[in-house]
């Protein structure tokens, strides 16, 4: 069916400030109109394969150096031999929402480290890839800025963006406001794909973590922004049916308290979380939010009532029973009373 007029001008009024903001229109321009793609197989969520004894596994590990503590928070779940990575394509997906720095982005280090570990367990390729917010593009020069593409590549990965990407077209059972999503290409034909989010604040939705942080993957016109305003957190879990994350490894070096996704009062938390399950690990990073009691969104409602999650839980994303979670901490550096405290803090509430 061909555009409205109100339509129309909605898109091209869209194009005067990318003019004047120095970005590609032309880019913004194709992200305006219906994707056209291939017809893809839709995929059932994985099993996952970080759970012991039928507990989800969420780790939670302090230090000071980075790697360390990927290195670390991913042993602690089971470590990438339950992957089968050897000669496999790896695509990892951080959190390139502008070329502003932590915590409005992922930790470029965070990202180094995750390339490094894989490539070491033995993939094929590693490709580090996103798509920034539309009035911020080109993701090009973001994923430049951040320094997140230059730590990629020393690592010995490929850095691609999905701004002018082919689409693949996807129909996922159980998804009724976005019954058609369009994923990029690359991230559909990897053979493992890994989520590198931030945790943080996010005006309207609340925050953003795992399950915010695949929206990158997809074609603007499924911004939730565009599809319901009025349901941003239940857009976002329904995006999440069209692509799997083997293992989400949460960078929390620096977090977003209040405000956001742009800006906001920060914390350094000097944490790296990982799980092989979204909504696991979304419920820990929102229960680390909540530690510090600075947004109203985040502070007064519990972490499984979110909408986000009660949706993620709705269409069968992840874990549905919070008691079959298992918190596993580490402490490499700091204070140990501190970090007792802290998880201590965060069992209670994930526990709820």
């Amino acid at each position: 069916m061909a555009p409205s007029r109100r339509e129309m001008l909605h898109r091209f009024g869209l194009l005067t400030p990318a003019f004047l903001l120095g970005m590609n229109p032309f880019g913004l321009f194709r992200s305006l109109f219906s994707p056209k793609g291939d017809v893809g197989v839709w995929r059932r969520p994985p099993p996952n394969p970080f759970i012991k004894d039928g507990k989800v596994l969420v780790s939670v590990v302090r230090g000071e150096d980075v790697d360390h503590m990927v290195r670390e928070a991913v042993k602690l779940i089971g470590g990438l031999d339950r992957l089968s990575v050897r000669g496999k394509t790896v695509l990892v997906k951080p959190n390139v929402l502008s070329g502003e720095p932590p915590p409005a982005t992922t930790n470029p280090e965070a990202v180094r480290s995750v390339v490094r570990l894989f490539r070491e367990a033995g993939a094929k390729r590693v490709i580090v890839g996103d798509m920034s917010a539309m009035m911020r593009l080109p993701t090009s020069k973001n994923l430049e800025r951040t320094g997140i593409a230059r730590a990629a590549r020393e690592a010995g990965a490929e850095v691609i963006d999905f701004d002018d990407a082919e689409w693949i077209e996807l129909k996922p059972p159980g998804a009724w406001l976005t019954p058609s999503i369009h994923i990029a290409r690359p991230v559909y034909e990897a053979d493992l794909f890994v989520n590198v989010p931030v945790v943080k604040t996010h005006r309207n939705a609340v925050y953003s973590i795992c399950l915010k942080n695949l929206v990158g993957v997809t074609h603007p016109r499924h911004r939730p922004y565009r599809v319901n305003p009025a349901k941003w957190e239940e857009v976002i879990a329904e995006l999440n049916l069209a692509v799997h994350p083997i293992l989400n490894i949460v960078d929390a070096t620096t977090i977003m308290v209040a405000d956001g996704p742009w800006e906001g009062p920060s914390e350094k938390t000097n944490l790296i979380m990982a799980s092989g399950d979204r909504i696991a690990a979304d419920v820990t990073g929102l229960a680390l939010i909540k530690h510090f009691n600075k947004w109203e969104g985040v502070s007064k409602i519990g972490v499984w009532e979110q909408r986000q999650i009660k949706h993620a839980r709705d269409v069968g994303l992840g874990m549905q029973d919070q008691t079959q979670f298992q918190l596993r901490p580490a402490l490499l550096h700091g204070d140990r009373h501190q970090f007792d405290a802290l998880v201590a803090a965060l069992w209670k509430e994930v526990r709820v």
